[in-house]
């Protein structure tokens, strides 16, 4: 009986150790550093144009009186300054300047991390005022982990444990932002939300030339209520896609979506679509050095996680 049992265990911890193994193994699968290098250009150069071009509103919080600023529930916890005219400023210039930095890849640990400081207080100052948006989710996940890679440079295709979990977490924040507008709108709008004229209402108010004609096809913008929250409470099957031209079709249906719904109802989520943009190979647009991966019989070099204290490098 004592064998038995211990057979058991084993069999169990054996099942165990290769499941944990199978996640960790997906969590940190290697990508060419150089994915990583292109795609950090792409985010923090994206900042200027959030700042200036799609959300100059922001800026327009310096005007406005502080007692109506309501903080975040992350905003009462941390002891954040009240957005004054000059806080406001401050914020706004020193994260332009830093983004700027950080696109370079020089020191992409200090200024990355600056950059995600900064743009995180920015996006508390943008909705602290009663209009909270879900678009911002993945954008920031992106801007918090990459400097967790490190030095990466655009020709540079060795593989990285970092780089990978950098991709992956971008990845589930893509799918996550999603899965929660679905639950959102069940939790918050019952199955009104897709019973109603919610997408009735929105062509109505915000429609476009592209659009207007779908208010004279009966029961068309109803149906596609149905397929918007089925593709969302399904969108963790999107975790799935493991082979490279399975997501390189994901991001073109994604941003096909998004893109969509845009010339519809002139709605579009710029900083999620950036984030989207994690999944491309990168690493294609530039012409490679010879490396270990292109010699024969020899494999392609792995980088460690940076957080093993015994093989990380710099």
């Amino acid at each position: 009986m004592t064998l038995l049992r211990t057979g058991r265990g084993s069999s169990g911890q054996a099942k165990l150790s290769r499941t944990v193994a199978g996640v960790t193994g997906w969590l940190f699968a290697p990508v060419p550093l150089a994915r990583v290098a292109l795609f950090r250009v792409i985010v923090y150069l994206f900042i200027p144009i959030d700042v200036f071009v799609t959300t100059r509103w922001v800026a327009a919080h310096a005007g406005v009186p502080t007692e109506y600023y309501q903080p975040l529930l992350i905003g009462e916890w941390l002891p954040l300054p009240t957005p004054t005219t000059a806080v406001v400023d401050v914020v706004k210039w020193l994260l332009i300047g830093s983004a700027l930095l950080a696109a370079t890849g020089r020191a992409p640990r200090v200024w990355g991390t600056t950059t995600f400081l900064l743009y995180f207080e920015w996006m508390v100052i943008a909705m602290s005022y009663g209009k909270v948006d879900h678009d911002r989710y993945a954008f920031l996940v992106a801007l918090a982990v990459l400097p967790t890679v490190g030095i990466a440079h655009w020709r540079d295709q060795r593989r990285s444990e970092a780089a990978g979990f950098a991709v992956t977490a971008i990845f589930i924040a893509v799918m996550l932002t999603y899965f929660l507008a679905a639950w959102a709108k069940i939790r918050f709008g019952g199955w009104d939300w897709v019973n109603g004229s919610t997408l009735t209402r929105a062509v109505l108010r915000r429609g476009t030339d592209l659009s207007m004609w779908t208010l004279e096809v009966p029961g068309l913008l109803h149906v596609s209520q149905y397929l918007m929250i089925g593709f969302e409470l399904l969108s963790p099957l999107m975790l799935l896609a493991r082979r490279e031209r399975t997501r390189i079709a994901l991001v073109i249906f994604l941003l096909g979506f998004h893109l969509m719904v845009f010339t519809g109802v002139r709605i579009i989520f710029l900083p999620h679509c950036v984030a989207i943009l994690c999944l491309l190979p990168w690493e294609r647009l530039r012409r490679v050095r010879p490396t270990a991966e292109s010699t024969p019989g020899v494999g392609p070099e792995v980088i460690p996680r940076s957080d093993d204290p015994v093989r990380a490098v710099s």
